[in-house]
């Protein structure tokens, strides 16, 4: 398995925007992540780490203003913890390896794709299209992402 970690380095290296978001659980503002119009096929790895979190065949369209997946590429790769931040009860969406704060999941999507929503905030995520992800690690997860038409 490859080394998923999260280093020093890789942490120094996030801009303001994703140091908040993932070091501190910010959250972006709706509508404004650079993911969220992204419809081009790969996957989505954690921005600190890189481990493989989302791909782009359970991305959807949910109207929420963060990108949205029905669930993750690989479920060992997200940890789902209790929040009551804010005056509210939810759930947390962590990367396992990376410990960034990638978003929440609520039970409100597709009912046809197991009725779950990954709400996530691009700035936690890297965008590997589906030609470099051989390149770049991640073949083993080509049999998950669509093909390019």
């Amino acid at each position: 398995m490859p080394d998923y970690r999260k280093t020093p380095e890789a942490v120094a290296a996030l801009t303001s925007e994703q140091y908040r978001v993932t070091q501190e659980s910010g959250t972006e503002r709706p509508g404004t992540g650079a993911l969220l119009n992204n419809k081009e096929p790969g996957i989505y790895v954690d921005i600190v780490s890189g481990e493989p979190l989302f791909a782009s065949s359970d991305k959807f369209e949910s109207g929420c203003g963060w990108p949205s997946f029905t669930k993750p590429i690989e479920p060992a790769h997200v940890e789902e913890l209790k929040d009551t931040s804010h005056g509210m009860t939810r759930i947390e969406v962590r990367s396992k390896f990376g410990d960034s704060h990638l978003g929440h999941v609520f039970p409100d999507g597709p009912m046809d794709r197991g009725g779950l929503r990954y709400c996530i905030n691009s700035a936690s995520l890297r965008f590997v299209h589906r030609d470099q992800m051989e390149a770049q690690g991640y073949g083993a997860y080509l049999d998950q992402v669509e093909d390019i038409r």
